[in-house]
């Protein structure tokens, strides 16, 4: 099996930049419509590659995305379904989510076997310092970033990991990213306390380009999970001060979460604008070192815009129209940009509707470079990507058993099931044709029984239950 992928990959194996963003929201994009936040860079990849305008994370919340990125399992089998956390929130309480186990076949693992160099920058949530979860312990030789999903809600950290070490940010000074203030609180004294020296978004960035400079024997692989621009809401002053003044009318004062912020809606926008100032710094980079163009580079985004009220969706038009926010099941919450650029590939301008999802990466980068895929829920892309014609795809699932749970479906790449509220007793399935109501406005459930029977049964046999993860009403009781 391994002989005959290593025949159709390509002749010369590409260097693999894979970009994950964070809580960003397909309308967050210029070339998916963003009108007030400049993303040139990301623009290019669009104008130089393929955007995707179908493509669904595995999950609505961070860990279980970047596990089934990763493996290339669905959330009906991945052991990781949820933000199930280690320890607490302060320095010496312990830090990390629920451990990838050892045992699963990590797309980095394929490339390691094949020669790769391979990094993993950003954040993690796969697992604690010294637990099998570990980047080092999942293919990856070099990690530089947040280990603990809870620490990246700020971002000016104290401190980062450099594989298994500590990396001191002196800069920085540590504090709980959940503070409230009142009005009377509410100076320039006070909201600089929530700023250090050493913005991470930068640290990252840094990194990143020191690493792919190094590569100069073999190709490599790097996984930049950007940890931009999931909330607290925090910017370097400077990047923040290019957004108009009126914008923010009133500040932020804590009261939904997370830190304090004179300026959200300038500094959420800054903070979009310095991903897509890392998205060009890899580009320059590679473009610099000559290897741009024998690069496939791919961009995308673990889950839609968080949904809570620090920041605000409807001014930036987030979700672009579609119903949901991250941690729903709804198209906002799973819905991504997808942007693919490799020359001579994949077609460059190419606005491409076919439906694929996070799993896909895992046999599509198998077959790119040659590796033998883990046991997957995937379907090989690549003939798709390279300019062939769109074809329709088995099924795709999705659960999540947090913040009330849900089930989901997609048939025939078309038609959307979704069980949504389990946690409240909900039986009853919704039915959306996403062709004529992408929005999700009109539940079609009274008027088709037989997709509501073919959703029963699909999500019985896609469902294996974890119990690490119960799905509330499904697997486990209703307290």
């Amino acid at each position: 099996m391994l002989a005959a992928l290593v025949a159709v990959a390509v002749a010369a194996p590409p260097n693999v930049v894979l970009i994950f963003a964070d809580d960003l929201g397909i309308g967050e994009v210029g070339a998916y419509g963003q009108q007030k936040v400049p993303t040139p860079n990301l623009d290019r990849l669009a104008k130089e590659g393929t955007r995707f305008t179908r493509f669904y994370t595995a999950s609505p919340v961070c860990a279980p995305s970047r596990a089934s990125l990763l493996t290339g399992k669905h959330t009906g089998r991945s052991p990781i379904r949820g933000n199930k956390e280690v320890g607490g929130w302060e320095l010496n309480s312990g830090e990390g989510q629920m451990s990838l186990p050892a045992a699963e076949r990590t797309i980095a693992e394929g490339f390691k076997e094949r020669g790769y160099a391979t990094a993993a920058i950003g954040k993690w949530g796969l697992g604690a310092p010294g637990s099998e979860g570990h980047p080092n312990n999942q293919g990856f030789d070099t990690f530089f970033g947040y280990l603990c999903q809870r620490q990246a809600h700020n971002l000016y950290p104290a401190y980062l990991w450099h594989n298994s070490d500590v990396h001191l940010l002196t800069g920085n000074r540590y504090f709980r990213p959940s503070v409230k203030i009142t009005e009377e609180q509410a100076t320039d004294e006070t909201f600089a306390t929530f700023v250090g020296k050493q913005f991470a978004e930068h640290e990252l960035r840094a990194h990143a380009v020191k690493w792919i400079e190094l590569q100069k024997e073999r190709p490599f692989f790097l996984y930049y999970a950007s940890p931009m621009p999931h909330v607290s809401l925090q910017a370097p002053p400077d990047e923040v001060a290019k957004f108009p003044l009126e914008w923010d009318p009133e500040p932020y004062l804590g009261q939904n979460g997370y830190v304090p912020a004179k300026r959200p809606r300038a500094t959420y926008a800054a903070m979009i604008s310095a991903l897509d100032t890392s998205v060009g710094a890899i580009l320059d980079t590679l473009e610099r070192t000559g290897k741009l163009d024998s690069t496939l580079i791919i961009f995308t985004s673990d889950n839609g815009p968080t949904f809570l009220g620090q920041v605000d969706r409807a001014f930036f038009n987030s979700s672009a129209g579609l119903r949901g926010t991250k941690s729903t099941g709804y198209e906002g919450g799973i819905r991504m940009p997808m942007l693919v650029r490799w020359p001579g590939q994949v077609p460059a301008g190419r606005v491409l509707d076919q439906v694929s999802y996070a799993p896909d990466l895992m046999p599509t980068l198998a077959a790119v470079a040659g590796f033998r895929p883990g046991s997957h829920d995937g379907q090989n892309q690549l003939a798709v990507w390279r300019g062939g014609a769109s074809s329709r795809r088995k099924e795709l699932y999705f659960e999540f058993p947090e913040n009330g749970g849900f089930l989901a479906a997609i048939f025939d790449d078309r038609w959307k099931a979704i069980r949504p509220r389990l946690a409240q007793g909900n039986k009853s399935i919704e039915i959306y044709d996403l062709d004529m109501d992408p929005a999700e406005k009109t539940d079609l459930a009274a008027s088709r029984p037989d997709l509501v029977r073919r959703a029963e049964r699909f999500f019985a046999l896609e469902h294996r239950p974890n119990p690490n993860f119960p799905l509330p009403g499904v697997d486990s009781p209703i307290k």
